[in-house]
C-alpha cells in the first residue's frame, strides 16, 4: 500500500490565515454595529412616526371635507410651474433684506454725524443765541397786538425800502461820520465865539451840512401829519 503524505502547515502561511480570520471577524462585528444602530434607529424612529401620524390624522380631521387631494395636487403643480416666480420673488426678499442692512448701516451713520453736528453748535452758542432771540420774540408778541402787526403789513414795503436806502455805502458813511463828530466833544475851558460859529459858516463842509439839513427839514415839512 502507498500512503500519500500531506505537508505540514509552515509558519507564514498559518499567520496568513490568522489575518484574514481576524479581517473577516472584525467585518462580521462592524456588520454586527450597523445593524444594531440601524435596529436602534427603527426604535427611535416608530414612535416619532406613529406620533406624526396621528397628527397629521387629527389635523387632517379638523379640516373635514373641506380638504381634497385634488387641492393638494393642484397646489404642488401650481408651485411646480411657478418655481421661477419663487426663486426671482426669493431674490427681491434677499436684496431687500441687503438694502435694509445698508439703509440701517447709513442711518447709524447719519445718526452719529447729527449728533456731532448737534454737539458743534452746542458748543458754537448757536443754541444759546436762538433760546435769546426766542425771548426778543414773546416780547415783541407781548408788547405788540394784532393791530400793530396788521399796520406793520401794511407799511412792510415802505420799511424795506426805507432800510435799503439807510444801508447804502454813503448814507452809512455819512452816519458813521456824524456819531464820530457827536463824540468829539469840545474841551470845557475852549470858548466859542459867535465870531467863530459865524466864520464856521463859510467852511464848505459845513455848508454842503447845512443844505442837507435844510433838505431834511423840507421834506419833513412836505409830510402830511398823521
Amino acid at each position: 500500500m502507498t500512503a500519500t503524505a500531506e505537508s505540514p502547515i509552515t509558519q507564514e502561511q498559518f499567520s496568513q490565515l490568522m489575518e484574514k480570520m481576524d479581517r473577516i471577524e472584525s467585518h462580521m462585528a462592524k456588520q454586527q454595529r450597523r445593524q444594531q444602530e440601524m435596529e436602534e434607529l427603527q426604535r427611535d424612529l416608530i414612535p416619532i412616526g406613529n406620533h406624526m401620524f396621528k397628527l397629521a390624522i387629527d389635523e387632517l380631521a379638523e379640516i373635514g371635507s373641506e380638504f381634497q387631494a385634488e387641492d393638494l395636487f393642484f397646489l404642488v403643480k401650481r408651485v411646480l410651474r411657478d418655481t421661477h416666480l419663487l426663486i426671482k420673488l426669493l431674490d427681491q426678499l434677499e436684496n431687500a433684506m441687503e438694502l435694509s442692512d445698508d439703509m440701517q448701516m447709513l442711518g447709524k451713520q447719519i445718526f452719529n454725524q447729527g449728533v456731532q453736528e448737534l454737539d458743534r453748535l452746542e458748543r458754537e452758542g448757536y443754541f444759546a443765541f436762538a433760546r435769546e432771540g426766542w425771548q426778543i420774540v414773546e416780547r415783541i408778541v407781548t408788547e405788540f397786538d394784532e393791530g400793530d402787526v396788521k399796520a406793520l403789513a401794511d407799511n412792510v414795503v415802505v420799511i424795506l425800502k426805507t432800510v435799503k436806502n439807510m444801508t447804502q455805502p454813503e448814507i452809512m458813511a455819512i452816519a458813521n461820520q456824524g456819531v464820530d463828530a457827536i463824540r468829539e466833544v469840545p474841551d470845557a475851558d475852549e470858548k466859542i465865539s459867535t465870531f467863530k460859529l459865524i466864520k464856521e459858516m463859510g467852511n464848505p463842509q459845513v455848508k454842503r451840512g447845512m443844505s442837507r439839513m435844510l433838505n431834511l427839514l423840507k421834506v419833513m415839512g412836505e409830510t402830511p401829519a398823521q
